[in-house]
């Protein structure tokens, strides 16, 4: 029998997280986001490795490793990464997140991507975008709804 170079139920890409405590993340994961756990590897108290499946995708999790500089995002003063969840409905979804814990980032809207989405953060420090696509946008419609988004931004200053 040939091993599969990519496991079933993985994609080319899976996320790894790094959470404070395991335990409480997959009880929030569960909540907020309907994920099943599929593996769970306990280090005496906490989990030394863990992963959930939400929709067809897998994240990987494990708590903090200071010697390894695997650190939460709390821990490091904030996240440099983010997670997209598409979900059939935006709106029902973002609110099940934001009763399991999560805290609103910005309140789900249409985009000018064709995507209905908001974000959350979740207890832990990681940001969660939960989307609902609902317009296919040819490219240089959506180059041209950008640059009127942008218009209406306010600057970036890199303090």
């Amino acid at each position: 029998m040939t091993v599969k170079k990519i496991p079933d139920g993985y994609h080319s890409i899976t996320p790894y997280i790094t959470v404070e405590d395991g335990y409480k993340a997959l009880a929030f994961y569960k909540a907020a986001f309907g994920a099943v756990e599929t593996m769970l590897l306990p280090m005496g108290e906490r989990v030394g490795h863990a992963e959930i499946q939400i929709g067809d995708s897998r994240v990987m999790l494990g708590e903090e490793w200071p010697s390894m500089d695997m650190l939460s995002p709390k821990k490091r003063g904030g996240t440099s990464s983010g997670l997209m969840v598409y979900v059939e409905d935006v709106d029902a979804a973002f609110a099940r997140a934001i009763a399991a814990g999560a805290t609103e980032l910005s309140a789900v809207t249409d985009q000018f991507y064709g995507d209905r989405s908001g974000k959350v953060a979740d207890p832990f420090g990681h940001q969660w975008t939960l989307g609902t696509h609902i317009e296919d946008v040819d490219p240089t419609e959506m180059g041209r709804r950008m640059a009127d988004w942008a218009a209406g931004q306010k600057p970036d200053t890199n303090d």
